[in-house]
């Protein structure tokens, strides 16, 4: 264990009590948003070319913090992927508030087929205190179900968010889980590069701009969904260029 892991692991320890209080009094306090209403699959764009995506997992990928899934992820990445691509996009969403990594895979039974698939998990790992480690291994296993169910031939793994920058969580919560959300991410970038077939998203999110997160100040609104959106088609445009 690295000096860095082992003195966050120390600090958690000492902060536990104090940590487990301000857990579960932000629980209460937070307002419980809902998943985004409307369509979990649909068709955009009018292209001669067909592309299948699947967005599976958490509560960003439900659309947690805007009304419909029109503004939510799915909506924002499938109209500019259609845009970008040129192509008619075949989308569904399989996502679920509250999942971990691990019980991401369950989702993956509801799936069609796809081209590509987008992964949102990893905020849950940190929350549920699920260790870096076992994260990899569960999200090896949700790309593994992913391909055998739906024949996706690319999966992105998205970002964990900075979680030190969710200004829904107090001090020294927040400092903590940003420390515990940075392990899963450095975790995440190592494991995709010896992963073929699988790409990792990296973008900076804006979580410092209140104008981009949800009332619950956890959650995005409207503008990071599709700043995520158009970030994801860029992405995925660019790797489908060099034949990824």
């Amino acid at each position: 264990m690295s000096l860095a892991r082992h003195t966050t692991q120390a600090l958690k320890l000492a902060l536990s009590p104090l940590l487990l209080v301000q857990a579960l009094q932000t629980r209460r306090r937070l307002p419980r948003l809902p998943e985004a209403e409307g369509p979990r699959r649909g068709c955009v764009g009018d292209g001669m070319g067909r592309l299948g995506l699947l967005i599976v997992g958490d509560s960003s990928a439900a659309g947690v913090g805007v009304t419909h899934q029109d503004d939510a992820l799915a909506g924002c990445l499938s109209r500019a992927l259609a845009q970008r691509l040129g192509v008619s996009v075949h989308w569904q969403l399989c996502a679920r508030s509250g999942v971990t990594s691990a019980q991401a895979t369950e989702l993956v039974a509801e799936a069609d087929a796809a081209d590509w698939a987008v992964v949102v998990t990893g905020v849950n790992d940190v929350v549920d205190q699920v260790r870096p480690a076992a994260a990899m291994a569960a999200r090896g296993q949700l790309v593994e179900a992913l391909v055998q169910r739906t024949g996706a031939r690319h999966v992105v793994m998205t970002p964990v968010p900075p979680m030190h920058r969710f200004m829904g969580l107090p001090q020294p919560l927040r400092w903590v889980a940003g420390r515990d959300a940075f392990a899963h991410e450095h975790a995440l970038a190592h494991w995709v590069d010896g992963q073929p077939g699988v790409s990792h998203l990296r973008m900076d999110l804006p979580l410092d701009d209140s104008r981009m997160l949800a009332r619950d100040g956890f959650h995005p609104a409207a503008p990071l969904y599709r700043l995520w959106g158009d970030a994801l088609a860029e992405h995925i445009a660019k790797a489908a260029s060099h034949g990824f």
